[in-house]
Formats: C-alpha cells, structure tokens, sequence
C-alpha cells in the first residue's frame, strides 16, 4: 500500500508520525511511506521582484526546517524506505495533488480536533482534503 504522511512541523505532525511508527506493522512495514511537506506560496507580487534562485532557496530552507526533524525521528526509529515530496502552495489542493500523483492508497493527516465551530471559522486542511478526494484518511489526533 502506498500511504501518504503530510507534515507541516507542527506537534500534530509528530503524533501523526508516532502513531505510524508505533503502529509500523499495519503503517510502514512492507507499505511505501511518502512524507509530503507543502510550504505556503509566496504571493506572485514578491515572487516577480526576485530571482528564481532566492525563491528556489527560501522554500529549500522553509521545508528543511520540517523535514530534518522528521527525516531524523524516521532514522531514529529505523524507517529509511520513505520517498520526500516537496512543494509550494495551498497545503489542501498540492497534499492532493501529490497523493494522487503517488497513487496514495492512504493520506495520514495530523489534526487540532477543534470540532466542528473551529473548522467553520478558519478552515481546515484536514476537511478540505477529506471532502475532495476519494482515497481513505487517517486523521491522527
């Protein structure tokens, strides 16, 4: 099974990450892990003043930040069959497009569990991706 992981950084992320650890059996064992990290777009005003180089370096610095920790918290617990997928945009739309991409047969997402008031005031990754796909997801709380 081809299972995607989104990680943002976030404390939610590395629940996420644990679960599927600790649960390596059913998550990783014999599956195909592929970490996605999505860094927020920078708005097309800023990006025509720059060159290509510098935005190409900050979104290069932006996503080392989450995945060093995560690449080493893999290591630590013995994953190292796992394939990086790197991009820049609206988190929601480019996890989507990645998981279709890889043929994710699961999307693991970590998730603030604000309920259902919190979702409708800022939105939220998690809903967007569950109601426009159709492949499975686990929200990991």
């Amino acid at each position: 099974m081809k299972i995607l992981i989104a990680v943002d950084g976030s404390a939610y992320t590395r629940k996420a990450l644990d679960y599927l650890v600790t649960n390596r059996a059913m998550f990783v064992d014999g599956h195909e892990l592929i970490v996605v990290h999505v860094c927020t777009g920078i708005s097309g005003h800023v990006t025509r003043h720059l060159s290509k180089e510098i935005v190409a370096e900050y979104y290069a610095e932006e996503s080392a930040k989450v995945l060093d920790p995560v690449k080493a918290l893999l290591a630590e617990k013995g994953v190292g069959n796992y394939t990086i997928d790197k991009r820049h945009g609206h988190a929601a739309e480019e996890i989507l497009k990645s998981a279709t991409a890889a043929h994710a047969e699961l999307i693991v997402l970590g998730t603030h569990g604000h309920g259902l008031f919190g979702r409708a005031l800022m939105g939220s990754v998690a809903t967007k991706v569950i109601g426009e796909t159709d492949i499975s997801v686990l929200l990991v709380q």
